[in-house]
């Protein structure tokens, strides 16, 4: 299958995603756009399209909408991303 250029999308990112963003395609050893692609493609697979919305509040990322002002959902444990990659370093180095 020959992979071809369809629409450009501007995204805007704060810095600090920026720098997230530079350091897992590093880590990946691919390109921000690879990492974008693998990242939507993680979304897509693991949600079904019209609950990804509930899913994401439910699991205490996002605060719905129609949450009334000064309730936040309960947020899941979440590991910080030098862990992460950390891990995942030696995930690799194990195989």
């Amino acid at each position: 299958m020959r992979r071809t250029v369809r629409e450009p999308i501007q995204v805007y990112l704060t810095p600090e995603e920026r720098e997230e963003l530079d350091r897992t395609a590093h880590a990946l050893g691919v390109s921000r756009s690879e990492v974008l692609r693998r990242g939507i493609g993680a979304v897509g697979s693991s949600h079904a399209a019209s609950s990804v919305l509930g899913d994401v509040a439910a699991e205490g990322y996002v605060t719905p909408a129609r949450a009334p002002a000064g309730i936040v959902p309960p947020r899941s444990r979440t590991v910080p991303f030098d862990q992460l990659m950390t891990s995942l370093d030696d995930d690799r180095r194990d195989r």
